[in-house]
Formats: C-alpha cells, structure tokens, sequence
C-alpha cells in the first residue's frame, strides 16, 4: 500500500507538473522564470515531500476555470487551511537574508455560508517566509484561537469581532451574552493584527484584547498556547502593537471607567507587566482608541485621539459606521508624555483634530545647548476622516469602479514642547502628494527606534484606487519618495529588514507580499537604499490581504 501511494503520488504531481510547464516549448516557463529540468525534478521531488508530511498539495484547476476566476485574491478567503513548499525565485536574494519573515492578518471572511463584513473581522492567517542561503520556503496556516476553533465546530460565529457579533438564539440567551460581553468572556481571541518576536525568542500574536495573545511556533506555525499575563493589572483591551526590543515590552491598558491608559512595562523573560504610570484622558466621554503608540530614548508618547471607544456601539448587535467608536470633534484631541524612568507626565498638549492607526516612530529634538526641547511623532494620519473605517468594509473593497474613493492621508508630524506650552503642532512631514495622498501600513529600521530617523516605507496610493496600491519609500529629511507599482495589485506592508553589519540607515531589504490583479500573488523584496526590486518569488496561488508583520532571524 506504501509503495502504491508513493507510485501514485509521483505520477499526480508528475501531472501536475506536466500542466504546468508544458507550453509546446522546448524550455518550460513559470510565471517568468525559465525553468531546466533539473529544476523541474526538484520541484516534483518538494510536491512529492509535502504530501509525505501530509501538507495539502495544491490542485490546480482547469485552465478555463483559471481564466474564469483571474480576480484580486486580496479581499477573498485564504484557499486551505495550511501550505508549505519551495518558491522558485527570480532574480537574487542576498545571501546575508536568512531568517524568516512572519505576516499576520485577517484570512478566513467566511463561516459557512455565512460572509463577514470587514477587513477587520477575518480569522487570523498566518504567513511564513524563510530566507536561507539563496532559497525560500512559504508556507501559511490559521491561528487556532478559541474563536476560529468554536466557528468551525459550530458552523457559526461564536465571539464578537470586530464588526460581528453571535446571533442569540433567543432573548435568554442575548441577555447571556451581554453578561459575557460585560466580564469580556464573549469578546474574540482572534490574534488577526500583528506578530511580535520577544527578547527571549517567544513569538505572540496579537490583536486588541489581551486575550487575545497566543504564542505561535515561528517554525512550523503550529499554535502552542495563550499568553497569559501574571501580574494582577487586568484590562480587557490594549494597543495592538506593544512596542518591543530585545529587553521589554511595552505597552498601553485603556481605562473604560474612568477614562484614561495605563502605561504598563514588561521585562523580556517574564509573563509580568509592571505598572509605570497613568494618563487621565483631558477629553470625553471615554478614552481615545489607542491602536499604536510610539516612544523615544527617554518618554513614552500617549495619544488621545477624538476618535473614542463607544460603550453603546458596542452593545449593539448591528454596526454602527464607526464600528465600537464615536468621533467626538469638541473633545478635542490631545498629546501627552510620560517619562519611562518615573512615570510622570512631562508634557500634556492639545493638538489638532488626527485620526491614525499607526505611528510610525518618534524622537527627542534638542535646543542649541543639547536639553531636550520637544518630541518628534511620526503618524499615518488620515486627515481626520474618520470615513476610512467604513472604507475597509469587504463590500467596498471588492467593488472597486474606477472611482477615487480612497480618503486622503498623510505622513503626520506632532512636535510636543516640554516648555509646558498648552498647544502641540501637527502639519505633513512632507508634500502629501509625493506618495499619492495615501500613507498607512510602515516600518523603518528597527535600529533607529525612538531616535531621530531619515527613512520610513509604507504603502502609498497611485489614483485613482480604493486601498493603498503602491510601496513608497519616504526620505524624512530631502521630504521626497520613491514609489513601487503594479498596476492592479495590492501590496501589503513594506518591511524593512537590515544587513547585519550595516552603517546606513537604509542598507537593508524591504520584503512584501503582493496580491495581483491575476488572482495570483508573490513575496516581493526591494532593495532599501535604491528601493528596486530585486527578487520575486510566485506563490502557488494569490493570498489574502495581510496586517503586520516581524523578523525573526536564524540563530
């Protein structure tokens, strides 16, 4: 029976193989990459591997059905559960690249028949990209959080998402379910945001709630267990992306009671946040959403935003357009700073109105006598539209007309005084225009983190679109970009990852995984100083969209 299956298996992927590249010539193509035989040997022999480890083998459809089903796999559920295998790679990758890049986010929108309604909501897909010696390998997989495990046995979903809600069987049980929500038992462990690397080689999934956490095998993808905290600090919710180093983790708890955050601090190695210190909101009537923060050498920067949790939206059943928030223009929005030493506020400052969902990084400016003057904070800030939430609904991105639908955004520049001035500026850290008026999903070298920085990549827009579609390149100090595109496609975010050893800021590679307007998808790297492209590898077919992402280096 073992040497039948063997036999079998040879002869499927020998057919699969034969769809692939016989085009009636006499060197066979994939994708561009001219393909030998001795290659082609190589390939049948990783198809043959991944059956043996029992990893689904792709089955490709009939051309006619490709030909019919060629759409942008961004905004669609991820195909299966788990893949891995060898991409073939066109172009050179360096051979200091060795490591594995990690991406999280949203990947199954679907339970049954049932279709969800935001990016946001989707079960947490997680992709794998090891660079070694010249060769990647990709591989993908769910997160298997409580969430997604309780959908898939029951059919339906069991916790609150971000836009979606259980449906209760009946009055009863809705008043259940409000006690659930009440104690957070009901809110999601859907990890779907971000991917974080600890100082002692932990990796956790992230998302809103603290529940949330789950540790995953950077490896093999399988998912070992929640991270559970062991201090007695509580909170339901905190910012999505912790700030972390090789030493701590930090952190932000939103007060829903008595309006405010709590700046927390962990030490790598340990389960236990440590109070630092609290931030009383100035406005109302909640706390601003805290998606990100950033800090510097000396403070920690806690961004009040008038885009403010909603106890009321939560509680409803339906979604409002601003989901579990309300914008609240009069309350104003607001700036503080915290020393990470004491814990005391250094600065408190009114700013103008901002919506963000990412800062990008934030440094200490200095007087002429070398004193710490203000702070420098970076954003992606979206004109304070708060419009942008609603963009993200899966029906508006699948419906793309032609039609510039895209809210406006920016690289936003807080400059906070610590003279105790009362007012704080915000105002573009370069013409919106040289990156098309689109600016989200960033990284810059890690090595420059809370300190003054030339470089950052992010996802731009060329117009007219209804997403970000470009990967750009912005020089903080000649406020100019380069800009990468292909035409219909979407990229997710661009991360930068440093040569070992190198003394510019941008010596690196920019790594990014593509969905095209083919239905097909590929990891991208760019060259981070020239920013072109250097190497593209096709997967065995198009990804969904994906959030955040870290790298984890070969030890």
């Amino acid at each position: 029976m073992a040497s039948f299956a063997s036999s079998s298996t040879k002869i499927y992927c020998n057919k699969i193989l034969s769809d692939i590249f016989d085009h009636g010539k006499d060197e066979p193509y994939f994708g561009k990459v001219k393909i030998n035989e001795k290659v082609k040997k190589n390939l049948a022999l990783k198809l043959v591997s991944n059956v043996a480890n029992q990893l689904p083998v792709i089955v490709l459809p009939p051309d006619e059905v490709v030909k019919k089903e060629k759409k942008l796999a961004a905004w669609t559920s991820v195909r299966q559960e788990r893949w891995e295998g060898e991409l073939v790679v066109e172009g050179d990758l360096p051979l200091w690249l060795n490591g594995t890049y990690l991406r999280n986010g949203p990947g199954q929108w679907h339970i049954g028949n049932y279709n969800f309604r935001h990016l946001f909501d989707g079960y947490a897909t997680l992709v794998r990209l090891h660079f070694e010696n010249g060769r990647l390998i990709m591989g993908h997989r769910q997160i298997e959080s409580e969430a997604y495990k309780a959908a898939k046995h029951n059919n339906k979903i069991c916790y609150r998402e971000f836009s979606e809600v259980p449906k209760p069987d009946n009055f009863i049980s809705y008043i259940g379910d409000m006690a659930k929500l009440l104690s957070g038992a009901s809110l999601t462990d859907n990890a779907n945001t971000g991917v974080v690397k600890l100082g002692d080689g932990r990796v956790v999934c992230l998302t809103e709630t603290i529940k949330g956490s789950i540790v995953i095998d950077p490896n093999t993808l399988d998912t070992i267990g929640k991270f559970e905290f062991s201090d007695s600090l509580g909170g339901l919710i905190h910012s999505a992306h912790p700030i972390v180093t090789e030493s701590e983790f930090w952190t932000l708890i939103p007060d829903l009671i008595n309006p405010g955050y709590l700046v927390v601090r962990m030490e790598q190695g340990t389960n236990e946040r440590k109070y630092i210190g609290r931030v009383s909101c100035r406005g109302g009537p909640a706390a601003g959403w805290v998606h990100s923060f950033p800090v510097t050498e000396h403070y920690i920067i806690v961004p009040e935003m008038p885009l403010r949790y909603c106890a009321q939206n939560l509680l409803k059943a339906e979604p409002t357009p601003l989901y579990k928030f309300e914008w609240h223009p009069h309350s104003k929005g607001f700036m503080h700073v915290m020393c990470k030493a004491s814990g005391n506020i250094v600065a408190s400052v009114e700013v103008p109105l901002f919506v963000t969902f990412h800062f990008i990084n934030a440094y200490e400016e200095k007087d002429e006598d070398g004193r710490v003057s203000a702070v420098i904070a970076d954003c992606c800030e979206h004109s304070a539209d708060t419009t942008i939430l609603d963009k993200l609904r899966l029906e508006n991105l699948r419906s793309f007309n032609g039609e510039d639908v895209l809210p406006d955004a920016r690289v936003g520049r807080f400059r906070i005084p610590l003279d105790g001035s009362p007012y704080g500026e915000l105002e573009a850290a370069l013409n919106p225009n040289e990156h098309g008026r689109g600016m989200d999903m960033c990284s810059f070298n890690p090595s420059y983190l809370g300190k003054k920085y030339r470089y950052a990549y992010a996802c731009g827009a060329k117009r007219p679109c209804n997403f970000p579609n470009t990967l750009t390149k912005i020089d903080l100090f000649e406020k100019k970009a380069k800009n990468w595109y292909d035409e219909g496609a979407v990229p997710s975010e661009p991360f930068f990852v440093p040569r070992p050893g190198a003394t510019e800021e941008d010596d690196g590679v920019v790594i990014s995984m593509i969905s095209d307007k083919n239905g097909e998808g590929y990891a991208l790297i760019l060259d981070g100083s020239t920013f072109e492209e250097i190497a593209r590898a096709k997967f065995p077919y198009g990804l969904p969209y994906g959030l955040h992402g870290c790298w984890v280096p070969k030890k």
